[in-house]
């Protein structure tokens, strides 16, 4: 077996490192040699393809989940838009309207917002009595779940970024909204009493930044 080449002594007993320094590559970039300069550059096209590619699939595949998003969004809509969510809707606009004509001597142009959060917890309440209204308390119960249902399910989609917020903004955040300034109180004393994650998605809609 051939042995390896002796280092040169440098006088210390310590063998001197070999400082040759190595060859330079040759830039295949800038090869004479056409079959080597063709075959340099198209390596690179390839992988620049490979590159342009990649990114085009990662715009279509988010594209993708944001339509579907918007689509499930369009689709609550549809449903909101149902003969029995319209009966429901119907219900709790002709019950709190003539509650709020009942208060309307308590409303003026100095009413702060807070004190109008306050005056409208107080209709949101009766309105879940017997006294809130013409129609028997258990049909309007029935009515006013199915609201709640239909929040809840908008929420949960939100929420999940199964929807789109915006879209979903642009249709239910002041119906949520002003639905909430009325029932809030009524939501949370039913909380206390058992029923301890009605609305919470409703919530975090309503609170989630914008």
């Amino acid at each position: 077996m051939k042995k390896p080449a002796k280092l040169p002594d440098t006088g210390t007993g310590i063998p001197m490192p070999n400082t040759q320094e190595p060859k330079d590559e040759p830039n295949p970039f800038k090869a004479t040699d056409w079959r080597l300069f063709l075959f340099a550059w198209s390596g690179f096209a390839l992988r620049v393809l490979l590159c342009v590619g990649a990114v085009f699939s990662a715009v279509q595949f988010l594209q993708s989940r944001q339509d579907k998003r918007v689509e499930r969004t369009l689709a609550l809509v549809e449903l909101w838009e149902k003969p029995e969510y319209q009966e429901a809707q119907s219900a709790l606009k002709r019950r709190l309207g003539e509650l709020n004509r009942q208060s309307a001597s308590l409303v003026t142009p100095q009413t702060s917002p807070d004190q109008m959060d306050i005056i409208m917890a107080s209709i949101g309440t009766k309105a879940m009595t017997d006294e809130g209204g013409t129609m028997p308390l258990a049909e309007f119960q029935d009515r006013f779940d199915r609201i709640v249902y239909f929040l809840s399910r908008l929420a949960s989609c939100v929420n999940t970024k199964l929807c789109d917020r915006a879209v979903a903004d642009e249709f239910f955040l002041d119906y949520a909204r002003s639905f909430w300034r009325f029932f809030s109180t009524h939501i949370e004393r039913e909380r206390k009493a058992g029923i301890a994650n009605l609305a919470v998605g409703i919530e975090a809609y309503l609170k989630a930044p914008r």
